[in-house]
This record gives structure tokens, sequence and C-alpha cells, in this order.
């Protein structure tokens, strides 16, 4: 459409008796010079697209961030206008049809089953999108590489065990933990947590409870319609939930039913739709008891170490007290394999409080932390506290399921808060918990030398006893483990971040599944880099 073909327009919206404003308004706006609009930007990497008017359609829709505005108005069909940057459309039907089309107005083959345009191009992906080496460009890191070998191996995990791509627009990404402490008898302390943040001028951080669970990623519709709309899903499935690495976390399908229908409940008992204005959302949290999603690995590894040592050690002390008994020079020894069993009591007991079996949902809990997104935002805007008020109203909808994670603020400036975060750690970890996650009050904070990690989490003693070993708090063993090195876990949960963000950001703007789709995929194929996994 030319400039000079333009003002007409408003003329013809009159003649048509079109007097709403906001119609009015949003053509008013289609006049500006917004057509082939790739260097406009309403935001940053917000762009418009283009805008073509060139064919008429019967309506109006975006494929590919393209979209064609001519619906036919002079054939009869309807005069459509698009507001942005709220990226809606308005039609009004045409008065009448004031010339005849050379072929019949909608004449293309247009989506069936109340698939959008784009919905429909979404359902077949393509193997040259994810594969070999890519350089993803995202708003928070600039560009983040995906090597060739690691773009294999994510590929042979998303075809065999991923769930429904059209559900997919998220993983959350790992977590780096504190830097080692050189206190007594300690690996990891907030204290250096607190340090690092305040070291890169942070002024408040939130302090979280570590659920002892597995991440989990919630992503829930209102209604089927809603769904269909948002998620181009059309086999009635109204949500899903999924591990961090993009598989379905239930396995009885029956038991994901039920357990997302507790969850739309809870967030249509506590306002969250009409509050939110969205018929979906995005939640991030801990699905508890760990031993759900881990029982494979508690059976093979902690329970078989746990149940040989026992077996092994009691039989040793025992006859080491024998023999002191009897006058043997046996006593260094006998205090040594004692020592020896009451960690491994100290590590048996440690994994069994996250353990208990589940056979019906009133044995699962779960512990939302993040609202990731609803309809058109991604609440990276919003700070944690924001994220922490916001979900817990939901959970005081359904205190039986829904968990509402304990947190502390605190400012890092204040000698008596911080040392006031550190004892509620302390609490927390000598009651058995995992222990506590730090994050800077903003979801995403920038420091001296580019972004700060987004989280660092700082375990308990007890708990790493499960991960490093029965003995791992002899002086020995814990001065080799404090030469730890971090900077390939914290460079992985940088680049995990900024694609996780950048991937729900085009989402909520509406972009196609495959751009979507390219930064979930970059987090999996970065989970197959080497990394320690105890860390």
């Amino acid at each position: 459409m030319q400039p000079e073909a333009r003002r007409p327009l408003v003329e013809l919206a009159r003649e048509f008796h079109v007097l709403k404003p906001e119609v009015l308004e949003a053509i008013e706006f289609v006049r500006q010079p917004l057509w082939n609009n790739r260097k406009h930007e309403h935001g940053p990497f917000d762009i418009i697209g283009d805008i073509h008017g060139c064919r008429e359609e019967l309506e109006a829709d975006w494929l590919n961030n393209t979209l064609c505005v001519d619906t036919g108005c002079v054939y009869g069909g309807k005069l459509t206008a698009l507001r942005y940057p709220e990226r809606e459309l308005v039609s009004v039907p045409a008065a009448r049809a004031y010339a005849e089309s050379i072929r019949p107005l909608g004449g293309a083959v247009t989506p069936g089953g109340g698939l959008s345009a784009q919905q429909v191009h979404d359902d077949l992906l393509d193997i040259d999108d994810v594969r070999g080496k890519r350089v993803v460009t995202t708003r928070l890191s600039q560009n983040v590489t995906v090597r060739e070998e690691n773009a294999t191996a994510a590929l042979e995990a998303m075809s065999r065990f991923a769930i429904d791509p059209k559900w997919l627009i998220y993983l959350p990404p790992t977590i780096s933990p504190s830097e080692t402490s050189k206190a007594q008898g300690y690996l990891e302390h907030p204290a250096e947590a607190f340090a690092y943040y305040g070291k890169e001028g942070v002024a408040k951080v939130v302090c979280e409870e570590n659920h002892m669970g597995s991440r989990a990623v919630v992503v829930v519709a209102r209604a089927e319609a809603a769904a269909l709309r948002r998620f181009g899903v059309t086999t009635g499935e109204l949500g899903v939930c999924y591990t961090r690495t993009g598989r379905r976390f239930f396995l009885d399908t029956g038991l994901e039913a039920a357990f997302l229908a507790r969850v739309r409940a809870a967030l249509t008992a506590s306002g969250f739709w009409e509050a939110h204005q969205t018929d979906w959302a995005c939640l991030d949290g801990e699905l508890m008891p760990w031993s759900f999603k881990a029982q494979e690995l508690l059976r093979d590894q902690y329970a078989s170490v746990g149940a040989a040592s026992c077996a092994a050690l009691t039989d040793v002390v025992s006859v080491l007290e024998q023999a002191v008994g009897r006058g043997l020079e046996a006593g260094e020894l006998a205090t040594r394999f004692g020592e020896k069993a009451r960690s491994v009591e100290r590590y048996v007991a440690a994994y069994r409080r996250y353990c208990w079996p589940v056979h019906l949902l009133e044995d699962v809990r779960f512990a939302p932390f993040h609202l990731l997104a609803t309809e058109g935002v991604a609440h990276m805007d919003k700070d944690h506290v924001w994220h922490m008020e916001t979900l817990a109203r939901v959970c005081q909808a359904d205190a039986t399921l829904l968990v509402a994670t304990p947190f502390r603020v605190v400012e890092l400036e204040d000698e008596a808060a911080v040392a006031e975060g550190v004892r509620w750690w302390e609490e927390l970890t000598a009651r058995g918990g995992e222990g506590m996650v730090v994050k800077p009050l903003d979801f995403a904070v920038r420091g001296r030398k580019g972004l700060l990690q987004p989280a660092i989490k700082s375990r308990g003693p007890e708990y790493l006893r499960i991960i490093y070993g029965p003995e791992y708090t002899a002086p020995a063993n814990l001065e080799r483990l404090r030469q730890r090195g971090l900077s390939t876990k914290r460079s992985l949960a940088l680049r995990e971040f900024a694609l996780g963000v950048e991937g729900l950001e085009r989402f909520a703007r509406g972009e196609p599944l495959r751009r979507v789709h390219e930064c979930v995929f970059g987090v999996l194929a970065l989970e197959s880099e080497p990394v320690d996994p105890r860390l």
C-alpha cells in the first residue's frame, strides 16, 4: 500500500458507519510508516515484522512475523487494522461489496480446527533449525554458542523423550553453588554468596528455602480454548508438568491430569486469571518428594552405598570393640571406624528425609517460586519478592498441594541483616533442610563485568554428605574438595539463564515456535557440556 493510498481508510471507515474510537485510532495508526518494519523497534528486540496489504484474505493472521491486513473490504469482506504495540487486530464488516473480485475471497487454503496459520506452520519441525553448530542471539547475553556435538546429544534426547513440543516453551538453567567456604567444617556457607553480590554492588538479595525436590515446569491453560489458541494443542490436554530436561514428570497421565486440575483450581480460586488478564500460565518450581523422580538414583547409588557401608562397618566396629575389651591396642582404630559408622548413619538419615512413597496425588507437593509468563508477558521485569508474594496467594487456595516457599530479604550493607540471614540458613539446615538459594532482588542484574549469576545455592553440611559421600567432612577430604573449580558451572548457568529468558520473551511476543525452540534446545544442548555433577 502506497502512502497516498492510506488516507482514504479513515474516510471509508466513516462511510461504513464505523464510529468506534478504538477502530479509528487503529486505522490512524496504520497510516504511519510502519510497512516493512525491520528497523522499527518498540523496545529491545521487539520488532513488529512485515505488514502487507497486497493480497486479500478472509482473516488477517500472523505467519513468521508477517501479516496481511487486506481482508477484502472493497470486495465485501472486512476492514482490518493493526493496533501496535498491542499487536491487536480490529476488524469491521464492509457495508457492501464495492467491486467484484477476480478470484473468490478466501480462495486460499485456510487453517482448520481453530488453529492459526502460524500454528499450522509450526506443526512440522525442521531438523535444520537445531542441527549443527548454532549461535543464538539473546537480549541478556548477546550471542550464546551451541556446539555441534552438544546439539547432537540434545537432538536425541528431545526426539526420544521430550513432551509435546507445543508445550515446551522454557527450560530452567542450572544453579551454581557459592564459592568454597574456608570456615571450619563447611564446604558451602551463605557468607560467600552474600559477599559475591555485595562486591558487585547489589544492595538487596532474596534468600529462598531450597526444597529437596526435583525442578519442575508447569504450563497450565484455563480451558481447552486457551490451549488451542495459545499453544495449538488439539488433543484436549489442558497443560503439562515437565522436568528441566523436557521430559514428562508424571508417567501416570491420570495423576498428571489430577495435579494440573488442582493447580488450575487454585489459580481460579485465587483470582489469578483476572488479576493477570490471562487464560494460561507458566510456573517454575520444585516438585516433592525428591524420591518421586529419583527412585533409580536412590536405589542404585545412595541406598546401595548406605546399606553396604552399614552392614560392613557394624561388624568391623563390633570386632574392634571386642578387641579393645580384651586389652589389645586397637583403641585408635576402633575410634576411627566408629566415626566412619556414624558418618554413614548421618548419610542414610540425610537422604531418607527427602523420601516418601507416592501413590496418590495427596503424596505430592509443589512449591512454585517463579511466575514465568502469562498472556503477552514474560515476568522477568518483576523482582523476586513480587514472584514469591504473587505465588503465595495462589498457594493459599490449596495449601495441601501447593507450598509457599519461605524467603527472607537481606540488605547486604546491614551487618545485622546479613547475620540474621546466616542464622536462618543455619536453622534450615539444622532441621534437615537442603539449604537456601540466594538471588539478587531483581530478576536479572548486571555487574562490573556483565550479567551476574541469577542465583547461587548454599547447601547445608548434611545435604552435601549425600552429594560428596559419608566421610566428606573428614579434614583431608574437605581440604581436597575445597580445590573444586566453579568457572565452568557458572558460565553454564549464565548462558542457560540467558537462553531461557530469551525463549520465554519470544513466546510472549508471539514469535514462531521454531524461534522459541532455538532457545529451549540450546539449554538442553548446553546440559551435555562436561561439568562436575556434584556442583
